[in-house]
């Protein structure tokens, strides 16, 4: 993906929030805490509401989406489709992707 569609992608996910795609990205690749009253939990479930998975996994290396995707992220998402859904893909992740160590 090119860094101008990241940015944009970025920018529309937070389009209501003075929050510029640069503290996104900064808190995404965990080298920032926050961006506003957004941390990586939220910004992460705010992605998946978002956005198609393929977006997604263009966004986010697999690993960290790995990570990422935990039972309480899931819970909190708003829909119940996209909660089995990602259910599913984090239980298809934690097969595929070795766990580091």
């Amino acid at each position: 993906m090119k860094t101008s569609e990241r940015i944009k992608l970025l920018n529309q996910v937070l389009w209501d929030y003075n929050i510029s795609a640069k503290e996104i990205d900064a808190v995404l690749t965990g080298r920032k805490e926050s961006a506003g009253h957004y941390n990586r939990e939220r910004i992460f479930r705010k992605l998946l509401e978002s956005y198609s998975w393929f977006t997604i996994i263009q966004l986010i290396p697999p690993h960290d989406i790995k990570l990422l995707l935990t039972n309480q992220v899931i819970n909190k998402l708003r829909s119940p489709s996209l909660r089995n859904k990602y259910e599913f893909v984090r239980e298809r992740l934690h097969q595929i992707i070795p766990t580091s160590g």
